[in-house]
């Protein structure tokens, strides 16, 4: 599913136009983004929780030449899904 089924879908469940769930899930990604970026995470209950990780300073390989580099350290994004999420089969089951 890309962005614009989600939206088409998101209008259809809560009774949006297009444009507007175009917005809504435009506002929800950037806030998330903005949240974990500045290091807090962002929680939904049953549904799972957004964050950044530190990902450590590794050695990896250069592909054209196979030489040897440093990859620096850096924050990345995370997501970890809520125990409901993970065990339900159905989207009728979660909700």
């Amino acid at each position: 599913m890309n962005k614009a089924e989600l939206c088409a879908k998101v209008a259809e469940l809560a009774g949006l136009n297009d444009s507007e769930a175009a917005k809504a899930v435009t506002a929800f990604c950037n806030v998330v983004m903005e949240v974990t970026a500045s290091g807090d995470s962002v929680r939904l209950v049953r549904f799972g929780t957004y964050s950044a990780k530190d990902r450590a300073e590794r050695v990896g390989r250069n592909p054209k030449t196979g030489e040897a580099i440093t990859i620096s350290a850096c924050k990345v994004p995370h997501f970890k899904a809520g125990i409901k999420f993970k065990r339900c089969s159905k989207l009728e089951e979660y909700f």
